[in-house]
């Protein structure tokens, strides 16, 4: 019996160690949405970026026709 518990609580001490954790700050990511950005969908499907200051086109996403992810879309 003493065995059983002792595997058990090796199994949690595992467990725990194992678990996920949140990455460390400033590893390259975003959080959160773009500032000054949003997005419009062309006649095509194609989902086209803009500067919201200016107007300007940034970029058209060609790879697929899904939003930039991030970027608000435009009404």
């Amino acid at each position: 019996m003493l065995f059983w518990h002792l595997v058990k609580l090796d199994k949690l001490i595992r467990l725990v160690i194992d678990m996920a954790t949140n990455p460390p700050a400033g590893d390259g990511h975003r959080n959160g949405a773009v500032r000054q950005r949003s997005q419009t969908q062309t006649p095509s499907g194609h989902w086209v970026k803009r500067d919201t200051e200016t107007g300007q086109f940034l970029d058209v996403k060609t790879s697929n026709k899904t939003p930039f992810k991030g970027v608000r879309k435009e009404k």
